[in-house]
């Protein structure tokens, strides 16, 4: 999977899903506070939870995900305080992300 080792930011905050490449470059810049030329996938959802679209540069240009469930809401995880704009999560959990499976609470690590 190439998306192993690639840094992913989950928003959460939510977003208005009429946006596209540069609306979504520019929220990752300022809200999540990224730089989205970097590489990293950025996870974008909107208020009532039935669509998500995800965010990335591959160093040709943006390219973007849209998924949109029909009967269920997509399960983002939230973030430890509100101040936080973003929480990250590894490949395995946005594949369980896209799955509409449920993820526990983020736990947030002590760093020295």
């Amino acid at each position: 999977m190439k998306f192993l080792n690639t840094r992913i930011f989950v928003c959460t905050q939510t977003m208005d899903m009429r946006k596209q490449f540069d609306g979504l470059a520019a929220a990752a810049q300022e809200i999540v506070r990224e730089d989205p030329l970097s590489g990293a996938l950025f996870v974008f959802g909107n208020k009532r939870g039935n669509r998500l679209k995800v965010l990335w540069w591959d160093k040709t240009g943006y390219a973007l995900l849209s998924k949109r469930l029909h009967r269920a809401v997509f399960r983002l995880p939230s973030a430890m305080s509100p101040e936080d704009a973003h929480v990250q999560v590894d490949a395995l959990e946005l594949q369980k992300i896209l799955e509409g499976i449920s993820l526990p609470p983020k736990k947030r690590r002590t760093r020295y």
